[in-house]
């Protein structure tokens, strides 16, 4: 186990590796994943499966495994007829999950450290609804920040590394999340999903991460599940208006079709293509979905190589 003290100064260092998409790792290994809950309902149903996608990745390189949580929520877990005290349990064991993989790594010679990310995905994966690459739902920041900071508060007291507010659409949210994380004693990085300059709620990128520039909590800025063609002006921008450590991991390039529940579209992302982000300041880099073990043993090797 690594501290929280350890990750950042290895931001400071240098580059720290991220794995890739879960969902995609599961699927392959013959999982269905076809329900509301996503890749969260192996928590409870199978959450062996999801110790062995976090070593593949952590066996492919990756130096940072990101927890099977992000569609992990009280809400959803409720309409399955989970109650709050089992909730707040399969909450943890994401954690302790991604902790065993590193054991499990360790124990097979992976000698580098390695780091848990929690999870905290944005309100709308937990509508399964496509909601999550539109932002807007209607809520004040206030009701924004009720629906979030049960979560963090249990993630952060099952003590991950870092807590990856991730896939954030809509600067509404990011500040919602950030009120949240205040107090918890656990680092965290900001994430959004962008089109072109903006969230994909349509906010300029600039004034988006300019809301957690003067956030201590805060040790990495960045962009997650979008096009990896929007990655390059995305980490320029981080990196000038909060001069914190960028983090990026973009998907595959294919697109999502959230009514077939399918991607459509080619692959368009390279290993090649990280050599230049991390020269415009990002500092955490991996994938997102349909980016798995191979495309990450890529990129490992083009960024320590």
């Amino acid at each position: 186990m690594t501290s929280n003290t350890a990750l950042t100064e290895a931001l400071a260092a240098g580059t720290v590796v991220l794995d890739g998409g879960m969902s995609n790792q599961l699927e392959s290994a013959g999982h269905d994943l076809s329900d509301e809950l996503w890749s969260a309902r192996l928590l409870a149903e199978r959450p062996e499966a999801i110790t062995e996608a976090h070593l593949a990745y952590y066996e492919a390189g990756a130096d940072v495994a990101i927890t099977s949580s992000y569609q992990a929520t009280f809400e959803g877990f409720a309409k399955r007829g989970i109650g709050r005290e089992k909730a707040a349990e399969l909450l943890s064991l994401s954690v302790e999950l991604a902790r065993e993989a590193a054991r499990q790594a360790h124990a097979k010679g992976v000698a580098r450290p390695l780091w848990v990310a929690a999870s905290v995905g944005p309100y709308g994966a937990m509508l399964a609804d496509g909601s999550e690459y539109r932002g807007r739902y209607g809520l004040s920041v206030d009701e924004l920040e009720r629906f979030h900071r049960p979560r963090l508060e249990v993630l952060a007291a099952a003590g991950p590394d870092v807590l990856a507010l991730e896939t954030v659409p809509d600067s509404d949210e990011a500040a919602a999340l950030l009120r949240g994380v205040r107090g918890l004693g656990v680092p965290a990085w900001l994430s959004y999903s962008v089109e072109g300059g903006r969230t994909r709620a349509g906010q300029p990128l600039e004034e988006a991460f300019g809301l957690a520039a003067d956030v201590d909590e805060v040790i990495a800025v960045g962009v997650n599940c979008c096009a990896p063609e929007d990655v390059d002006g995305a980490v320029r921008i981080a990196a000038r208006v909060t001069g914190k450590p960028v983090v990026v991991y973009p998907n595959s390039g294919e697109a999502w079709d959230a009514e077939a529940r399918a991607w459509t579209g080619r692959s368009s992302f390279t290993s090649e293509q990280v050599t230049g982000w991390r020269t415009s300041g990002a500092r955490l880099i991996g994938g997102c979905c349909r980016v798995g073990p191979g495309a990450i043993a890529g990129i490992a090797g083009a960024l320590r190589g």
